[in-house]
């Protein structure tokens, strides 16, 4: 079964970067401008207008929830970029070196993946996309707090593992809903 969850999380991955680098060529890196929590907050915004979509059985804007969810994924890159780029980097990023820092982070999030399936196994292909959202949010809510907090954790994962955490949870809900196919 992980053949399938890698095969097909490589088609979903791979749908989001590609409109991640085609958005970086249409727009540069304007995301650079962002605040860790600024990206926190865009991420809610999906997280919280799927969760409406699902509660009301029906929506008024056209944008469907796979393209929130292929949000979540690249805002969650946008984090992970932000994260790791030294004080000092240039705002305008070449796309090459985007594209490169995505397939690195999407890399490393596999890793945790594989590590996740071996423990739990594929119990996320049981779950509901209604839970995922939920569970994004909670994952939103505890990276608000711990920004709040200035990054001060006492016991608990930093903001890096709940952005890796909601990019493979977004990823298994456009598993679910065919988006890899």
């Amino acid at each position: 079964m992980i053949n399938q969850t890698l095969q097909e999380y490589d088609q979903v991955v791979s749908r989001c970067k590609d409109t991640f680098v085609k958005k970086t060529r249409d727009y540069g890196t304007a995301w650079r401008v962002l605040r860790l929590p600024s990206i926190t907050d865009q991420i809610f915004i999906k997280a919280q207008r799927i969760r409406s979509i699902q509660e009301k059985g029906k929506q008024l804007v056209e944008d469907d929830i796979n393209g929130e969810f292929v949000g979540i994924i690249n805002y969650c890159i946008i984090a992970l970029m932000q994260l790791h780029l030294p004080a000092d980097a240039d705002m305008n990023l070449p796309a090459e070196e985007v594209e490169r820092q995505y397939t690195h982070h999407i890399e490393e999030n596999i890793k945790l993946l594989n590590a996740k399936n071996h423990d739990y196994g594929e119990a996320w292909r049981d779950m509901r996309v209604s839970s995922i959202t939920d569970i994004i949010l909670m994952k939103l809510y505890r990276t608000k707090q711990i920004e709040d907090n200035e990054g001060q954790t006492l016991i608990s994962e930093g903001v890096e593992a709940n952005y890796r955490d909601m990019i493979n949870y977004a990823v298994f809900a456009l598993i679910k809903s065919g988006f890899a196919g």
